[in-house]
């Protein structure tokens, strides 16, 4: 079945990471330059694209009328320990990576295509890790990215700490989920880490400091199973019209 949208390719040279990424841009039906368009920048590019299937769940949406004129980014990573370097909070690369989304990604986008260039209608996407790194970026960077979709994040105290010292959370959207099965998660190194503990705690905050905060605890483990089956509504829910 073919795509009712249009993929397009790009590529950055990243001063920041010393590294060349391509991002894979998915444009609706009705595409047109003449248009505005909110702006959706996913972190697990790939796996948003090939496990979350979000070209069909944005084809389906649009269709619908279900959700504003949305343009999908996604930018992937070499391999999972790659992955980690760049999104998890202990690395030496996360901070580099945040500058590289914020100082050279934004800046390509709001110039190949029509978004709105307002942090209201930039959208950060992530699973787990890719989570975690969305959510840390819009902390660091509130003038550029207003919402944040958040689907089993990482959570850990630096997490936790940039929450709570935040003034922003209450001009941001966040949708963010947790399996009530994830209490034993394998982590990249190897190591059995609880998800669900922590955020539960990170949702208990954020419904503190965060006027328009979306939290479900989902039924499931931590795999794509569970986060490709509640995207639709995590899409709809931050882009809705």
């Amino acid at each position: 079945m073919g795509r009712d949208g249009s993929m397009i390719e790009t590529e950055i040279e990243s001063e920041y990471m010393n590294e060349t990424f391509t991002i894979k841009i998915y444009r609706p039906e009705n595409y047109s330059p003449l248009y505005k368009y909110h702006l959706c920048i996913m972190q697990d590019g790939n796996d948003y694209y090939q496990l979350g299937r979000i070209a069909r769940v944005s084809d389906k949406l649009h269709d619908e009328g279900s959700i504003e004129n949305t343009i999908f980014a996604g930018i992937h990573y070499k391999d999972r320990y790659d992955r980690w370097d760049k999104y998890h909070p202990d690395s030496d690369k996360q901070e580099d990576y945040i500058k590289f989304l914020r100082f050279e990604v934004v800046p390509l986008l709001d110039k190949e295509l029509p978004s709105y260039h307002v942090s209201s209608c930039r959208v950060l996407m992530g699973d787990s890790l890719g989570g975690t790194v969305s959510l840390m970026t819009a902390l660091k960077y509130p003038n550029t990215f207003g919402k944040v979709i958040m689907q089993s994040p990482y959570v850990d105290e630096r997490v936790m700490d940039m929450v709570k010292e935040s003034e922003h959370l209450d001009s941001m959207s966040i949708y963010h989920t947790i399996g009530d099965e994830e209490e034993k998660v394998e982590t990249t190194n190897g190591e059995i880490d609880d998800f669900l503990t922590p955020n539960k705690e990170l949702q208990e905050l954020l419904e503190k400091k965060t006027e328009d905060y979306t939290f479900y605890e989902l039924e499931g483990k931590h795999t794509w199973k569970q986060w490709q089956k509640d995207l639709p509504r995590a899409i709809q829910t931050i882009f809705g019209v």
